[in-house]
């Protein structure tokens, strides 16, 4: 039996001409073909590699549905497609400041976070990252990762049309959206789910489905259990007593994409959002959508090919959109997903964990390791930094790089879960465990930045602190992800201290997620005394709004170049970011002190650097002939060039 015969371009071409609508230009349509004739042949080799060329015509009618989502496309969107064609590194900008929130705890819905779009400006935000808002089962929502509709928004937020609003006039105020697209599984309410286990013989193939516990049991003879609280295993037993592949929670089936239709159904879902205004999706749980046999199931080489699949179809009929990479793995494994033809944005959950691993031991050495060894990614890409999520910290370092410094893995990350709820002598936080398991000290971490640096401890007198100490801590952090390049992400709310809620254990619903501590509704009576530095919340505020107009005005902090510094001082990091300024080279020197004491950096360790030099945050000038010191969590940015 011969083999399939590839679909010749020319063929596949002639198809896509014959889907031009009447009412599409020719600027348009010939825009169109060019991407056609770039990216096909990507597309199809991809196709090839994933599913072989027997699946081709299924790649046809993925293109054929590009085509009509192109001549679909908005005219707005069209031409901020071009618009950033012709600045493709926009995201790199030092101008870029990222916010994260619910729509309902934050705005209560999408139009009252119309309504808040002034305060996201004064704040200087350029990206909103909006946590799931689709349709999803009242009880069982994973917090809206279970997704029982993508082209439905849950109806207690708004409508699609609202979403598409919302999107158009944050356009408007110079603010990208982002939005979660959950695409390693849907909710077992999605449509798809229901006609799948009813045998519908279109959809039966959409998931893992199994008879039996032949497969299964084979399966997690290698795979790891994600949330075994939930559930044992990765499969869970349906009414009718089959088995059905779920890797995070009961009620969230996997898609089985070794099925092309799943890759075209989801493509489509894609494209619908990009067209309602979305520009960046935030890709779920992208190393566990390709499985195999006899493996972890866990960043499989498939997915990457998947994932460089989605994009060229985007290509196609989105140009501008973006994809970010959501992937809570070993170092070396975030890594693999950051390129500009796959993901060209990736969160950054080292650095965020190791900014909290430096506040607790007050080093900086796996911190300084992390960013001269693992810092550095391709052109065209970009890291989101964050000080923390809407998730949990897990301790995602790699015991090789800390044994490296003396650091054992396993009791390290006993000791910062232990700091991190208050169970160890003299720690300033109050994070909840999530996962516990007091036995062997595993857990993970959750709570609202404030609570975590030491400011509910302070507010309720939990402390024996200087005044100030909370703050300053707050401070740092986020001094860290605005300097060390990339896309900054501030949890909204965050921005005024905002504390742990526990509000969350007299719902039902929640009560069993303590990462809900860590999702506070908007913190009105924090918001209202922003402006004023003698609280907290004031305090917190005006300290990071100054950080943030300064980033504004430092170009050097564009793109991600950065030279590690070291400032032979265990307590204080130290890194170079040089870029340009009017033209001219310039590098800003970065020094953070991670001590509850005060710290200095001597002038041998500074010999280097030209005598006089400006502090960017205070628009003081410095001598550096003398040495340093730094006050505890105590920050200073230089502008060091030889003639100031």
């Amino acid at each position: 039996m011969s083999s399939p015969q590839p679909l010749p371009e020319d063929r596949v071409r002639a198809e896509v001409q014959a889907s031009r609508l009447s009412g599409t230009s020719d600027a348009d349509w010939s825009s169109f073909l060019a991407r056609f004739d770039a990216e096909f042949p990507r597309l199809q080799a991809l196709f090839h590699r994933i599913y072989g060329p027997g699946a081709d015509g299924e790649l046809l009618q993925v293109v054929l549905d590009a085509a009509a989502s192109w001549q679909d496309r908005p005219a707005d969107l069209k031409a901020l497609d071009a618009a950033r064609a012709m600045a493709p590194d926009w995201f790199a900008s030092n101008r870029m400041l990222g916010g994260v929130c619910y729509v309902d705890l934050y705005a209560r819905n999408l139009a009252g976070l119309r309504d808040r779009i002034p305060s996201l400006r004064e704040l200087g935000l350029t990206y909103l990252h909006l946590m799931p808002l689709f349709l999803a089962p009242a009880e069982n929502s994973d917090g809206g990762y279970a997704v029982s509709s993508y082209r439905d928004v849950d109806p207690a937020l708004g409508t699609m049309d609202d979403l598409a609003d919302l999107a158009r006039e944050l356009r408007e105020n110079g603010i990208a959206l982002v939005v979660d697209f959950i695409f390693n599984h849907t909710s077992d309410e999605h449509d798809w789910a229901r006609r799948a286990v009813a045998g519908d013989p279109d959809y039966e193939d959409f998931y893992w489905i199994y008879p039996d516990r032949g497969m299964p049991d084979a399966y997690e003879r290698t795979v790891r259990e994600i949330f075994p609280d939930d559930h044992p295993g990765s499969f869970v037993q349906l009414e009718d007593g089959r088995w059905i592949w779920a890797t995070f929670h009961s009620f969230q089936w996997d898609l089985n994409y070794r099925n092309p239709r799943v890759f075209r159904a989801m493509a489509g879902e894609m494209l619908f959002l990009a067209n309602q205004g979305v520009d960046i999706v935030r890709m779920d749980a992208v190393a566990f959508i390709w499985k195999q046999l006899g493996t972890t199931c866990e960043s499989l080489p498939e997915a990457h090919l998947l994932l460089q699949a989605f994009n060229a179809v985007c290509r196609l009929a989105a140009p501008s959109l973006l994809f970010k990479s959501e992937a809570i793995v070993h170092p070396d494994e975030v890594v693999q997903y950051i390129d500009p033809g796959e993901c060209q944005l990736s969160y950054n959950p080292l650095q965020m964990a190791l900014i909290w691993n430096s506040l607790a031991t007050r080093e900086v050495s796996l911190l300084a390791q992390a960013l001269e060894r693992r810092h550095d990614i391709p052109d065209g890409t970009a890291w989101v930094n964050y000080v923390r999520s809407h998730d949990d910290i897990g301790w995602t370092f790699s015991d090789e790089d800390a044994a490296e410094l003396g650091i054992n893995g396993h009791d390290h990350r006993r000791f910062l879960n232990a700091f991190y709820v208050n169970r160890f002598p003299g720690s300033f936080a109050r994070g909840v465990p999530f996962q516990d398991n007091p036995r062997t000290g595993d857990c993970r971490i959750s709570g609202t930045t404030a609570s975590l640096a030491g400011l509910e401890a302070a507010e309720t007198g939990g402390t024996e602190e200087a005044p100030g100490a909370a703050v300053a801590r707050i401070l740092l952090a986020h001094s860290i992800i605005l300097s060390t390049g990339g896309i900054p992400l501030l949890y909204l709310g965050d921005e005024v201290g905002q504390l742990n809620d526990y509000t969350y254990l007299s719902d039902p619903a929640k009560a069993g997620d303590s990462r809900w501590v860590g999702r506070p509704a908007y913190p009105v009576d924090r918001y209202a005394t922003r402006q004023d530095p003698a609280t907290d919340a004031g305090a917190v505020h005006t300290g990071l709004v100054r950080l943030i107009e300064v980033r504004k005005h430092t170009p050097e902090f564009t793109g991600g170049r950065l030279v590690p510094f070291h400032t032979d001082n265990p307590h204080v990091l130290g890194y170079q970011r040089p870029g340009l300024l009017d033209g001219e080279d310039s590098t800003v020197l970065v020094l953070a002190n991670f001590a509850d004491t005060p710290q200095d950096v001597s002038a041998r360790t500074l010999s280097g650097l030209p005598e006089r030099v400006i502090e960017l945050i205070t628009g003081r000038r410095a001598h550096l002939t003398a040495g340093i010191t730094l006050e505890p969590h105590g920050v200073r940015w230089f502008r060091v060039r030889a003639e100031v």
